[in-house]
């Protein structure tokens, strides 16, 4: 007999009033005695998802207020619709300082920041969690955000991942540019390092050019963990060839599975074992002891969502301006310049049946299109081992409703009952993000 699959778990949110539920900073559960912008919330949410065993928290992020709806920012200001959104970045030391074994995971965009201060940050950062971090690769894919940074127009898609590709093999030079005995500490002579173990990087490529050293000493992983969301053709060669993790959102384990095969099949084709390649899809969840709580909760959830507030960030995150529909027209498949993969799954939402605006709007509002797993800890763990084993994943990206009530339902309520199960783990295996995710 076969050993279960063991799950990873990571904690989705936003350094933001609101996370991936729409108005739920309006709900009464929500941040009660914190104040989302303030060190105390965050120290004491790492603190709960550590206590979970969490590999990491992942924090996303945006650049600019969406203006795709009705070419407007309007709707997402008056509803916190993904507005405001404070840097990812900065959370990372107060995280790290009051958590040992907790991984954190920031989103930032190649399209901004050049790739050699994107190496120093990145292993400043591994150096100030003593080897927790991770680094969600994404290219900015949002005219307000190009209009925000001064440019004058978005990137075609075609042509990011060839920009992307080239930003990441200079990286790895960089990265990789200090030997590991580079660093003598020669105290008696002075010498701190062997000059000939720390290579200079001359970098001349078509989009890049780089000469000079990494300007960080070798920090513990080296390499932060790659992850990245790869949906459309390109994006999943990409996320094939370079993530460590993958992303997605997916409503049935029919699309996951799908997915799954498709990028352990590339990873193979690129040379890498597939099963090292962590597939991780979104999920969330409305726990209680009582299963009829929980549906009354969820009903709270869904009625909070605010239509205007939901299709302003479906619109920014697709690239799709959903207001040239009307609320009971069917959405349709279309060529979208943002995230395919989100598109994707409001048109599978109902299993292949039309959705309407209206209902991609409630879809997108509560979860993004992620499923949502209603009941008791039981109940949401039947539904978690039906993605696990049908569905092909790993683990779960857990979008939050209420914070940080959602997390301490998860650490109290759904992890001892998947531990029993033997589907999860008991204590961290190491010290690093890299240990937690490769244990298993």
């Amino acid at each position: 007999m076969s050993a279960k699959k063991k799950a990873h778990l990571l904690g989705f949110v936003q350094h933001g009033v609101m996370n991936h539920a729409s108005t739920m900073w309006a709900h009464p559960r929500d941040k009660v005695g914190y104040h989302w912008s303030r060190p105390e919330f965050w120290r004491d949410l790492g603190r709960t998802m550590e206590r979970g065993l969490f590999d990491a928290m992942f924090i996303a992020d945006e650049l600019a207020p969406y203006t795709t709806y009705k070419g407007s920012s309007d709707p997402v200001v008056k509803y916190a619709g993904q507005c405001p959104v404070h840097e990812p970045a900065a959370l990372v030391p107060i995280i790290g300082a009051f958590t040992k074994h907790l991984g954190i995971g920031i989103t930032l965009s190649t399209s901004f920041v050049p790739p050699y201060m994107m190496a120093r940050q990145l292993s400043t950062l591994d150096h100030l969690t003593n080897g927790r971090v991770g680094w969600n690769i994404v290219t900015s894919y949002s005219k307000s955000e190009f209009q925000a940074m001064g440019k004058d127009n978005l990137t075609p898609r075609d042509k990011r991942y060839e920009v992307v590709e080239e930003y990441m093999q200079l990286l790895y030079q960089l990265w990789d540019s200090w030997d590991d005995d580079a660093i003598v500490y020669d105290r008696e002579n002075g010498v701190f390092a062997d000059p000939s173990k720390v290579r200079e990087v001359d970098f001349q490529g078509e989009f890049f050019t780089s000469k000079g050293r990494h300007f960080v000493a070798p920090s513990p992983q080296k390499r932060p963990v790659l992850w990245q969301a790869g949906s459309s053709e390109q994006g999943r060669d990409f996320a094939a060839k370079h993530a460590e993790s993958v992303f997605g959102i997916f409503p049935t384990p029919k699309s996951m599975r799908a997915y799954a095969d498709d990028i352990r099949s590339r990873a193979d084709n690129a040379g890498r074992d597939p099963e090292s390649v962590k597939l991780i899809y979104g999920l969330q969840t409305v726990i209680d002891r009582d299963k009829a709580r929980a549906n009354d909760r969820y009903a709270e959830f869904v009625e909070k969502v605010q239509i205007e507030s939901a299709l302003g960030i479906l619109s920014g995150h697709t690239g799709f301006n959903f207001s040239t529909l009307g609320l009971d027209d069917n959405v349709v498949d279309a060529d979208v310049q943002g995230i395919r993969g989100l598109f994707d799954a409001i048109l599978e939402a109902k299993d292949g049946a039309p959705v309407t605006v209206r209902e991609a709007a409630q879809i997108y509002g509560v979860s993004m299109g992620a499923p949502v797993a209603v009941g008791t800890p039981a109940d949401v763990a039947d539904q978690m081992e039906q993605y696990l084993d049908e569905g092909g994943c790993n683990g779960f990206m857990m979008l939050a409703t209420d914070t940080p009530g959602c997390f301490n339902d998860m650490t109290e309520l759904l992890v001892p009952e998947l531990q029993r199960r033997g589907r999860f783990r008991t204590r961290y295996p190491g010290t690093t993000l890299r240990d937690s995710l490769q244990e298993y």
